[in-house]
């Protein structure tokens, strides 16, 4: 199978003659709902980076005016990229392009909370990185990237404390290409969530994940890195994360010590 571009060209169309128009130059079918046929032209300006994650978007009144529709169709479309974590409305201040820098969305991928149920009280997790090198995608990561088997990848490790006890071990496979330049020293470096610092640095910003759990024992090497024997359960959470477009840009294994903490899953 071969790669799937993680980026579109920035070509989209940014103005409508009119809905007919609108509904052969996209993907989309004809019949799709009109603010369906926006929320597509509007994913392709946060797709190419003419909204910049934290930057607020166009009013719906431009909008409107951009795509030749009513602000109401503009509207349904916002709402259903805010519903999808893509846009954050502000009171009185507009509509933002969302962000992992945001202190909301950073819990929205971190599901292991303490048992007293506030993920606040810790404080942010202590993060040793473990390893991040070149090598050669085996065949279940290319797989679940879309890539070859044998293309390159960058393979990270690390270990995320909480008061100093070594709870979650991490292993993440990341397409090279989109992250070229990534090292271990950045990742050291770097203050915030690891989602931030590939949006912030290397355009690459993660919209939604699938995850498999599953409850196993640990190997050796495991147990060293959590400081645990090794008939302690650990919970096993494989996660596929994708950017625009599904193009799935990470896959993580990660193993969680969950005798003080849980894993919290909110199904809407």
């Amino acid at each position: 199978m071969s790669a799937t571009p993680p980026f579109p060209s920035n070509s989209a169309a940014t103005n409508l003659v009119d809905t007919d128009a609108l509904a052969t130059t996209q993907p989309t079918p004809a019949f799709s709902p009109l603010y369906q046929q926006i929320k597509v032209l509007m994913l392709k300006s946060l797709q190419s980076g003419e909204w910049k994650p934290s930057e607020a978007i166009p009013s719906e009144i431009d909008l409107a005016a951009r795509y030749k529709v009513s602000q109401g169709t503009v509207r349904k479309a916002i709402d259903e990229l805010a519903a999808e974590n893509l846009l954050i409305r502000r009171q009185g201040k507009g509509t933002f392009v969302a962000t992992h820098a945001e202190h909301q969305v950073q819990y929205r991928f971190l599901k292991l909370v303490p048992d007293n149920g506030d993920p606040n009280s810790e404080g942010p997790a202590q993060r040793q990185i473990i390893d991040c090198k070149k090598s050669r995608a085996s065949a279940d990561v290319a797989r679940a990237l879309a890539m070859r088997a044998g293309d390159a990848v960058l393979q990270v490790r690390r270990v995320l404390s909480f008061s100093a006890i070594p709870t979650i071990l991490e292993d993440l496979w990341l397409p090279a290409m989109p992250f070229k330049g990534l090292t271990a020293e950045r990742l050291t470096d770097y203050d915030g969530p690891m989602y931030a610092l590939f949006e912030t640095e290397f355009g690459v910003r993660m919209v939604r994940a699938e995850e498999k759990i599953r409850a196993i024992l640990p190997d050796a090497e495991q147990c060293g890195l959590l400081q645990i024997g090794p008939q302690t359960p650990l919970l096993s959470v494989e996660r596929i994360a994708y950017t625009y477009n599904d193009a799935p840009m990470e896959m993580r294994r990660g193993l969680y010590l969950t005798d003080t903490h849980y894993y919290r899953n909110a199904l809407n």
